[in-house]
């Protein structure tokens, strides 16, 4: 299998990491979607990050899928057994991936020239960011006070989404703001797992 995009995508990082913790082999070429479109486009038409390329060639886009692949591929899941945990781990993880795509909201609309950037909307994104780090907050004080003993999506994904922030929009949301998902994702960045798939901007 052959995973494609650039580490400062929290879906790519997301990916990385929990085909990682499946124990499943895979390649990985950082490759950008701004920067080698010719590149990406040769491998995937669309250019969409991330894409997998399985092992008979089809390609797989969007997180979530590729991950349920790597799964099928594995043959075992990220996900709690007992119905009341997988459940509470399907909410976790839908919040890590609204953070992490109103965050990528902000992202893009600064990269717009001022004059044409929509003031209303930028509000109501930063709004809907700040209630969905709230929601992953509470849930990282209530059941991530310590690493699992063994990783799930919620709990990766909540930690990639913070990492991601951290890293592109610093100034949107202070350091100190959520402290039960910053005590998190400190405690999973400090893993050898979170530093085999570090963020990155850097070409390959």
């Amino acid at each position: 299998m052959l995973l494609v995009g650039m580490l400062d995508s929290p879906y790519v990082r997301r990916a990385a990491i929990a085909g990682t913790a499946l124990g499943i082999p895979f390649d990985h070429q950082s490759v950008s979607v701004f920067r080698h479109m010719d590149r990406f486009r040769a491998i995937n038409p669309l250019i969409k990050a991330p894409s997998l390329v399985a092992e008979d060639g089809t390609v797989l886009m969007e997180s979530q899928l590729i991950i349920q692949h790597m799964e099928d591929v594995a043959g075992k899941s990220l996900r709690p057994a007992d119905p009341a945990a997988r459940l509470a781990d399907l909410r976790a993880t839908a919040l890590a991936l609204v953070t992490c795509e109103k965050a990528i909201a902000i992202e893009y609309e600064r990269k717009r020239p001022e004059a044409i950037r929509y003031a209303p909307w930028a509000d109501r994104v930063a709004d809907q960011l700040q209630e969905a780090l709230a929601a992953v907050d509470m849930v990282a004080g209530e059941r991530w006070r310590a690493l699992p003993e063994a990783w799930t999506h919620g709990a990766i994904g909540a930690a990639v989404a913070w990492g991601f922030i951290r890293f592109t929009i610093p100034d949107v949301v202070a350091p100190d703001a959520f402290p039960a998902l910053a005590a998190h994702a400190a405690r999973c960045e400090a893993t050898e797992l979170f530093k085999h798939w570090p963020i990155d901007r850097e070409s390959p």
